[in-house]
């Protein structure tokens, strides 16, 4: 029964050691083991207020981020829409031009049209002029010579003139 019943000494021994290392361990390894403890727990409990502040910051710039985002593209469309007024415009002014430019091609080729033709008229008159008195030396040339021959002549010639 040794075994199953220690013996009373053993017992004693056992508990004055024990108590021997509970105060020494109280003394020496208690306070120590504490205060890590609580050196732990104060870290957890700031890297977690470290992480929820980190994930509020985050939170915060992916805001920052989506509001630059919006504005970016705000300012992508509104430049976007200044380029085709301004392509617009620029379409516009040069069609306007180019309508101007004809306008006035147009008009020089009709004045000088309008000079060639009364250039042209000029000089018909001119030639009219000198084939008139040509008509007329010839005339007087024939008047002088005969009479008959002068009206047949003057027939023809007007018959000429009719022609043309």
């Amino acid at each position: 029964m040794g075994l199953v019943m220690p013996n009373p000494g053993t017992i004693f021994w056992m508990l004055i050691i024990f108590g021997i290392v509970v105060f020494i361990l109280k003394r020496f390894a208690w306070k120590p083991i504490l205060k890590a403890l609580r050196e732990r727990e104060e870290s957890i409990a700031n890297a977690l207020k470290s992480a929820e502040e980190a994930k509020k910051e985050v939170a915060g710039l992916k805001a920052d981020n989506e509001k630059i985002i919006a504005e970016a593209r705000r300012e992508k469309n509104l430049i976007l829409r200044e380029a085709k007024e301004l392509k617009d415009k620029m379409v516009t002014e040069a069609k306007e031009k180019a309508a101007l430019e004809a306008q006035k091609t147009i008009e020089q080729a009709s004045q000088q049209i309008e000079a060639e033709k009364k250039a042209a008229i000029s000089e018909i008159k001119k030639q009219v002029a000198e084939l008139s008195v040509k008509i007329a030396e010839k005339v007087i040339q024939k008047e002088l010579s005969n009479k008959i021959e002068q009206e047949k002549m003057v027939n023809g010639l007007i018959d000429d003139i009719k022609l043309n």
